[in-house]
């Protein structure tokens, strides 16, 4: 699944509106779009505007003494990127590599990194109003790693600080 047919998956806002309504809003920021994914049953978000492509699980190169969240380096058209295993980065059980497995490749601080998740979901449209900034209850993912809770009819999807994911201060010690 390449991202253009993400996008045509992606849920509607909930009131229904014109695509030139909605692409002004989009504009002004009123609605943010997301890539999501799951990872132990829970919908997690990324910025569209920072997703370069999905890919399906591709062979990946590792390397020595990095960090056990660094799955290793893929060659992306003469580019080495990175690839952050998400699971792992968030403190969870290792997951089988499956059919489903893929590659979001993401943009942050100027730099290509992958992140390896379970299986990406759709395209989601967000209301700026429905984000609510992450809560000092948050157990779990670390609230370092969080940029807002996306509330979507039913459903709850954790938008990720993506420059928190590689990049640490701690780590960097």
């Amino acid at each position: 699944m390449d991202l253009n047919e993400l996008i045509n998956t992606r849920e509607q806002v909930a009131v229904q509106m014109t695509g030139e309504e909605e692409q002004v809003l989009i504009a002004e920021g009123s609605i943010i779009q997301l890539v999501s994914f799951v990872l132990e049953d829970v919908e997690y978000g990324v910025d569209i505007l920072a997703v370069h492509e999905i890919l399906r699980f591709p062979e990946i190169t590792r390397l020595p003494n990095t960090s056990d969240f660094i799955k290793g380096v893929i060659n992306l058209r003469g580019n080495v990127i990175p690839v952050v295993d998400v699971r792992k980065r968030f403190g969870f059980s290792q997951a089988k590599v499956t059919d489903l497995t893929r590659i979001i490749v993401i943009e942050t601080s100027d730099k290509l990194t992958g992140l390896m998740v379970d299986n990406v979901h759709q395209v989601v449209r967000i209301n700026r109003n429905n984000v609510d900034p992450p809560s000092e209850l948050i157990e779990g993912v670390s609230e370092e790693y969080i940029w807002g809770i996306g509330r979507l009819k039913d459903r709850l999807i954790v938008i990720l600080n993506l420059s928190n994911i590689l990049f640490l201060e701690e780590d960097k010690v």
